[in-house]
């Protein structure tokens, strides 16, 4: 028999977070313990307004499963019993983290994967004007970053983007539209990321209204992230998208997003590695998917004022696994 604990946790946002993006100054995550035979996993997940999550929501979920998972349930009884989303990543996470503590052995090999020392990620620029945006784009070049991550909304795109590129013009880039670009006049922003050197554009237009997509030549890489959240919506994407963001949260844990991650590439499509603001035992349990990403954005816990103990080592767009023995 398994004892199994559920608890919000507020996690203070670092204030240069803070100043770029409002007046959020907390994000919430939802942690699960389990422990059997005195070992504890943890796992941990980020409800998202968006997807129509709570933390009410998500608390109601792990409530409605607790005593199956406490009778033993593992991670395939675990996708039936929940549906994708953060509820499940939060059980699912913690159920490997059982499982590797228990055998004694790293996530890495329970996956029958060998450890990289280090993996480079992108640092991500929050939308603001071209100059704070560039002046932000050469701040993290100077600390090391090689791969910048910028957002954007549906206003100044030449203005903002140019200005980046002149600050940093051997950095490599990708942008994030977050759903607020219109068909109308896609194709030629598409063509002026292209003219900049931009590697890829995520999610331009809302999901389910991603049709134009699929009517013209793409000059560069988009990405499927609010238009893809498991397997069963790959097939709509095919034709539209050259990329998925995998994100624990929207496949309800590794053990989906290991799935959907073999299904993507079967149909020719990369991937892309994503998280929700977390700390760092939410990309702990992402990292087996790191291996043949494209592009790896894990960057959550650098937004936080204080992360977990023990905490990944973050430094100049690195996730430094030596120095953590992880």
């Amino acid at each position: 028999m398994r004892s199994v604990r559920f608890y919000p946790q507020t996690l203070p946002l670092h204030t240069a977070f803070v100043i770029s993006r409002g007046s959020r100054s907390e994000a919430r995550v939802v942690v699960v313990e389990i422990e059997q035979g005195g070992v504890v996993g943890i796992g941990e997940c980020t409800p998202t307004l968006r997807y129509g999550e709570s933390e009410a929501s998500v608390m109601a979920q792990l409530t409605n499963v607790q005593v199956a998972i406490a009778q033993g349930a593992d991670r395939q009884a675990l996708l039936q019993l929940l549906p994708a989303g953060a509820a499940r990543n939060a059980l699912d996470s913690a159920l490997w983290d059982l499982e590797r503590l228990s055998r004694q052995q790293t996530l890495w090999q329970l996956n029958g994967m060998v450890a990289p020392a280090s993996i480079s990620m992108a640092q991500t620029l929050s939308v603001d004007t071209p100059q704070a945006m560039a002046e932000a784009a050469l701040a993290h070049q100077q600390n090391g970053a090689t791969l910048l991550k910028i957002k954007l909304d549906d206003h100044f795109i030449t203005e903002r983007m140019v200005a980046i590129r002149s600050a940093v013009p051997n950095v490599s880039l990708i942008v994030d539209a977050n759903e607020s670009w219109q068909s109308e006049g896609l194709a030629a922003r598409c063509q002026l990321l292209a003219d900049l050197g931009v590697l890829m554009l995520e999610q331009p237009l809302a999901a389910g209204q991603d049709e134009a997509l699929a009517n013209f030549i793409h000059p560069l890489p988009i990405c499927a992230d609010e238009s893809c959240h498991t397997s069963k919506d790959l097939p709509a994407l095919v034709g539209r998208y050259q990329m998925i963001n995998i994100k624990l949260d929207k496949t309800g844990g590794l053990t989906a997003a290991l799935t959907l991650a073999s299904a993507a590439r079967e149909l020719g499509l990369e991937i892309m590695l994503g998280c929700m603001l977390c700390t760092s035992r939410a990309v702990r349990a992402a990292l087996p998917l790191t291996p043949g990403a494209k592009f790896i954005d894990l960057d959550g816990p650098t937004w936080l004022e204080k992360d977990v103990v023990p905490g990944l080592a973050f430094h100049g767009g690195v996730i430094d696994l030596q120095a953590t023995g992880d």
